[in-house]
């Protein structure tokens, strides 16, 4: 199965990997998922992770956007009319759109289902059960 994770999915994962952003990150490194991606959300996935307000090691950091820059399917977006709380967030659902893909998020207020354009978006904890489901 393929997603396309916003980064708080990857913020949460590094700050609780015990959790549920953990468990998919987990599923991410070993292959079982793979991650859809675009040069714009390699670059925010960067930026953020190396934010110092985070407590991210280089070694995690690194680790965590080697994982998708090796294993990731690199998808061509086109891009959306829709509009979006947060213009930042465009890239995302860009992606999902692209490659017909959930989108996995945090902050599903941050993508209005009059703004989806098709793209199913699903809480961590919503993505993990359909995984479950569908094995």
């Amino acid at each position: 199965m393929k997603l396309v994770a916003d980064t708080n999915v990857l913020v949460s994962a590094l700050l609780t990997p015990a959790g549920l952003c953990g468990q998919i990150l987990d599923l991410l490194t070993e292959g079982t998922i793979q991650g859809c991606v675009d040069s714009r959300i390699l670059a925010e996935y960067e930026e953020v992770l190396l934010d110092p307000r985070f407590p991210f090691t280089t070694k995690q950091v690194n680790t965590t956007l080697e994982v998708f820059r090796a294993g990731a399917t690199p998808v061509a977006a086109l891009p959306l009319d829709v509009s979006l709380p947060h213009e930042d967030d465009r890239p995302f659902l860009e992606v999902a759109a692209a490659a017909h893909v959930a989108l996995v998020t945090g902050n599903t207020r941050h993508y209005p289902a009059r703004a989806r354009a098709g793209v199913t978006v699903l809480t961590p904890r919503e993505f993990l059960d359909l995984l479950r489901r569908q094995s």
